[in-house]
């Protein structure tokens, strides 16, 4: 699961690309001006107390600034685009294996291709240029970190975190699938593997299926009012051939496997709330990507040691 901490930079501080644009031009603007009032010095006389050079250094450092955060905003776009290409050519994959293993064309219309190139919204904050604008519930949007963690079912202990500069949570998967398989055989065996409906991919199914971990991962939102004998039926017989997608969905359908998936909200998510809430904490205090992550894997230690004092009684 993914909770989203505040960053130590605040939102008023981000920069976008075309904002960056427009102060470029002026500050061009006003150095064109400079450099042609010093032309016309021996004239007119410069107004008392007006250094030249020392407003074209200043002007120039501006300039260096937003060529610097322009810089790694175009990098961030770049790497944008070859994530959303990566995306965009598994679905189109996915699309192609269905119909090859089905025999029918895909229904619904193709994914459309993804535009590269800078945005004028994109953005970067100058006091910690490595958070991220990220939504927040009933605040619109802040700077933050998305904070990633592995909760343990029976215990509530966090077995594996790490730490993402984007807001969503389906790239975060894999490295923590990664993180568990370094986990000692003598501290936990991961059979199953829960999560909402932000992790939930073909190509995710597919890494817990090849890491031998069951996936269930949320496919969509529930209808809300259920018939209540939906709680005590079992689906009707997979059709084959199945996808591993279809055969989760169909395990996430049985009675076991709704079982198995409301442990995330009976066991999982408290221990955010509980995090947030009670432990107090909100808001990194630190800045950079790494000093961040380590600020996270302190506060789940401090998380670990509460837990484990609780079930010492």
């Amino acid at each position: 699961m993914a909770p989203r901490f505040i960053a130590n930079a605040s939102r008023h501080s981000a920069l976008s690309y075309g904002h960056a644009q427009k102060i470029e031009v002026q500050l061009q603007t006003k150095v064109k001006q400079l450099l042609a009032r010093a032309r016309a010095a021996d004239q007119e006389p410069l107004p008392e107390g007006l250094s030249i050079p020392q407003e074209l250094s200043r002007r120039e450092e501006l300039l260096a600034a937003i060529g610097q955060a322009k810089a790694q905003i175009e990098a961030r776009a770049a790497e944008r685009d070859a994530l959303e290409k990566a995306q965009f050519d598994a679905r189109i994959k996915a699309r192609e294996d269905k119909s090859a293993r089905t025999g029918k064309k895909p229904g619904g219309k193709p994914p459309a291709p993804p535009s590269a190139g800078v945005r004028a919204t994109d953005q970067i904050n100058l006091t910690d240029a490595d958070s991220r604008i990220m939504p927040a519930k009933g605040k619109g949007f802040e700077q933050s970190y998305n904070a990633q963690a592995a909760v343990d079912t029976q215990s509530m202990l966090v077995v594996a975190i790490n730490m993402a500069q984007v807001a969503t949570d389906k790239q975060q998967l894999e490295p923590m699938l990664k993180a568990l398989a370094q986990l000692p055989e003598a501290l936990c065996k991961v059979e199953h593997l829960l999560t909402d409906n932000g992790y939930f991919s073909a190509a995710n199914v597919k890494h817990c299926v090849e890491a031998k971990i069951e996936p269930l991962l949320a496919a969509g939102r529930d209808a809300h009012h259920p018939h209540w004998e939906e709680r005590f039926t079992e689906p009707s017989t997979l059709a084959e051939p199945a996808s591993d997608v279809d055969r989760m969905k169909h395990r996430l359908k049985t009675i076991q496997g709704r079982k198995l998936y409301g442990l995330r909200k009976q066991m999982v998510e408290p221990v955010f709330g509980i995090i947030k809430s009670v432990m107090g904490f909100r808001q990194f205090l630190l800045r950079g990507p790494e000093a961040v992550r380590g600020e996270w894997s302190l506060v789940t230690m401090a998380w670990n040691i509460r837990r484990m004092a609780v079930m010492a009684r």
